[in-house]
C-alpha cells in the first residue's frame, strides 16, 4: 500500500514538473522577446484559441509623437510593417527582417503625422502598392508642434499624400501621386488607413486635422454650415487604382467633392468591408468622449463637428480636457446635407467613455471556428479586441444586456464583448493567408506582431 502511494506520489510530482517546465518554458519565451521581467500574457476569453508572439522589434520612441508603430499588409506569407516616424517599409520573412527597407520616404512625424497607411494589390504580374504618409520635403521630424492644435508654419509638411508604388525585387519604384490632401493646421488626425473595396477602388480615410480651431479650414465637410468650400478632410475618399474620380461622385461632380465617400468624421483609424454584404464599416474617435462603429453607406455624414456619438461637443472648463459630452443630440439637425446628397445616420455602437477604437476587420475565414467566420473585430489603445456578431441582414450589431441600446457607459459593460485584451497599444488587424488573424500592436512598447489561432 505504501509502496503504491509512494508511486502515485512520484507520478505527481513528474505531472506538475513537466507542467511547470510547460510554463516556464512559455513564459521564457515572452520573457526573450519582451526582455523585461513584466510581461503580461494577453488574456483571450475563449479557451479554444491561443496567441502566438511572432515577431518583436524596438522602434525608436520620441517625445512629441505617437507610437512609431503604423499598420502593415502580407506579401504572400512575408509581412511588411511600417514605421509610422522614419518613413520605412521593412520585410519579415520567414520570421526574419530583412536588413534593406522596401522604401524609406521623408515624412513629418510629430503626434499622428507620418508614414500611415498601406494597401497593395496584384494586376495582373504586376504587385501594386498604394502608400498615405505626410510628405515632407525635409529630414524626418522637421515639422516644429508645440502644442496639440498648431504647428509653426515655416515647418508644415507638403501634404498627406497618396503614392501608388511598383514592386521590383525588394524595391518600391516608380512612384506616382494620386492624392495631394490637407496636413495642417494641426499635427492630429491625419487619419492614413487605406482599403480596396470590392470594387477594386481605394477608399481612404481622412480626419478633420483640427479644422475647426482654424476658420479657413472650418469646411462644410465637418458641418460648419457656412465653413469654406471642402478640401478633402474629414471623409472617406474613394478613387480608383489611377486616381480618378469614381463615375460623377456622390456629393458632388468638381473636386474634390466627386471624391468624398463619406464625410462628418472627426478622425479614424479604422475602415473594412463586409465580405458578405459588401458594406463599408468604420471606427471613429471622439474627444473625451463617444468613440463609434458606423456602418457607412455612399453619402454617409458622420455629423461631426455638429455631433459625436449622441452628444453635442462642449468646451470643458479644465485646460488639459478636450472637448466633452453635452447635451444629448439623438437627431442633429441643421446639418450639411450638400443638397439632400448627404445622410446622417446613428452610430451601430458607442463607447461612451473615448477608449480609443482603431483597427476594425472582419474575419473572413472559418480557421477559428466556424462561429467567428465574418464576424467583426475591433481593436483598441487600451489593448483589447472586441467581437461582434451582425444582425440578420447585417446592417447592425447584435447586442444585448446593457449593450442593447448601443451605447457602453463604461468598459466593465464592454465585458462580454471583449475576445482578447491585455495586448499592448492595438494598430492593426489583418487576416493571414493561412486565415487566421494577425495583430499589430506596441506590446511592451516595442512593434510585436501576435498570431491568433486554435490551440494545437
Amino acid at each position: 500500500m505504501l509502496r503504491t502511494l509512494l508511486l502515485l506520489l512520484l507520478i505527481l510530482i513528474n505531472l506538475l514538473t513537466n507542467l511547470a517546465v510547460a510554463e516556464r518554458e512559455t513564459e521564457g519565451t515572452f520573457q526573450k522577446l519582451c526582455r523585461t521581467s513584466s510581461c503580461k500574457h494577453p488574456l483571450v476569453n475563449d479557451p479554444d484559441l491561443n496567441v502566438k508572439l511572432l515577431y518583436q522589434i524596438d522602434f525608436k520612441f520620441q517625445p512629441n509623437q505617437l507610437s512609431p508603430v503604423s499598420t502593415m499588409t502580407f506579401l504572400g506569407e512575408d509581412i511588411l510593417i511600417l514605421n509610422k516616424n522614419n518613413g520605412t517599409i521593412y520585410r519579415i520573412k520567414n520570421g526574419t527582417m530583412l536588413d534593406m527597407p522596401l522604401l524609406d520616404v521623408n515624412v513629418a512625424n510629430k503626434r499622428e503625422r507620418g508614414l500611415l497607411g498601406i494597401a497593395n494589390f496584384k494586376d495582373n504580374s504586376v504587385e501594386n502598392f498604394f502608400l498615405y504618409f505626410t510628405e515632407t520635403q525635409q529630414n524626418d521630424g522637421t515639422d516644429i508642434c508645440r502644442v496639440t492644435y498648431y504647428c509653426e508654419l515655416s515647418s508644415n509638411p507638403e501634404g498627406n499624400r497618396l503614392y501608388k508604388y511598383e514592386l521590383d525585387n525588394n524595391r518600391l519604384v516608380n512612384p506616382k501621386l494620386l492624392l495631394d490632401l490637407p496636413a495642417a493646421p494641426a499635427p492630429t488626425h491625419n487619419g492614413g488607413v487605406i482599403k480596396i473595396g470590392p470594387d477594386k477602388n481605394l477608399y481612404v480615410v481622412i480626419g478633420d486635422l483640427e479644422g475647426y480651431y482654424n476658420k479657413s479650414s472650418s469646411t462644410r465637410a465637418q458641418n460648419f454650415k457656412n465653413g469654406s468650400s471642402p478640401d478633402g478632410r474629414a471623409g472617406i475618399l474613394r478613387i480608383t487604382q489611377d486616381g480618378d474620380a469614381v463615375e460623377n461622385g456622390i456629393l458632388g461632380n468638381e473636386f474634390p467633392m466627386n471624391l468624398y465617400y463619406a464625410y462628418g468624421i472627426r478622425n479614424s483609424f479604422g475602415i473594412d468591408f463586409d465580405p458578405i454584404t459588401g458594406n463599408l464599416w468604420d471606427t471613429e474617435n471622439g474627444p473625451e468622449y463617444g468613440d463609434e462603429i458606423n456602418l457607412v453607406n455612399p453619402g454617409f455624414n458622420s455629423g461631426w463637428m455638429t455631433v459625436q456619438g449622441i452628444w453635442k461637443p462642449t468646451g470643458s472648463t479644465d485646460p488639459d480636457l478636450d472637448l466633452i459630452a453635452g447635451s444629448k443630440l439623438l437627431y442633429p439637425k441643421n446639418l450639411v446635407d450638400f443638397g439632400g446628397k448627404g445622410k446622417y445616420s446613428l452610430p451601430e455602437f458607442i463607447s461612451k467613455d473615448a477608449i480609443g477604437l482603431t483597427a476594425i476587420k472582419f474575419l473572413n475565414s472559418d480557421k477559428l471556428g466556424e462561429k467567428y467566420e465574418n464576424d467583426l473585430f475591433v481593436g483598441a489603445l487600451t489593448g483589447a479586441i472586441f467581437h461582434f456578431d451582425l444582425n440578420k441582414d447585417r446592417t447592425g450589431l447584435k447586442l444585448d444586456g446593457l449593450l442593447k441600446d448601443k451605447i457602453a457607459d463604461n468598459i466593465e459593460e464592454m465585458q462580454n464583448i471583449t475576445f482578447f485584451k491585455d495586448l499592448g497599444l492595438i494598430t492593426d488587424i489583418k487576416v493571414g493567408p493561412d486565415g487566421y488573424m494577425y495583430v499589430l500592436s506596441t506590446y511592451m512598447n516595442k512593434a510585436t506582431i501576435f498570431r491568433i489561432a486554435p490551440k494545437e
